[in-house]
């Protein structure tokens, strides 16, 4: 199961390390301040953080990202929502006329 936090996932800069879904982004950061020369040749992946590619196949991993529909569908709603401008924001509202006089 891919959302089960107790899976394992093989670090993408030492290929022997077998981390916890839960602990791997902290993983991710110790493995690259102990890998320095490593993490060099790594690119992160502009829509998960977690993925580590090659930079010469960063392109390539873009185009087939899965994690790539979330922000494309993120864009599209965004898209669809009214400017903000046309959004009332309450600043503009008054109180409707009243005859009612509370002093007589």
């Amino acid at each position: 199961d891919v959302l089960d936090p107790e899976r394992l996932i093989q670090c993408p800069l030492v290929k022997h390390h077998l981390i916890r879904a839960r602990r791997f982004p902290y993983h991710l950061v110790k493995c690259k301040e102990s890998n320095p020369e490593i993490a060099k040749r790594l690119a992160t992946c502009p829509f998960n953080a977690r993925h580590l590619v090659p930079q010469e196949d960063l392109s390539e991993h873009i185009m087939k990202c899965n994690d790539k529909a979330f922000v494309e569908q993120d864009v599209v709603s965004r898209s669809c929502e009214p400017p903000k401008e046309q959004l009332n924001d309450g600043n503009t509202w008054q109180a409707p006329p009243c005859a009612e006089d509370w002093e007589t």
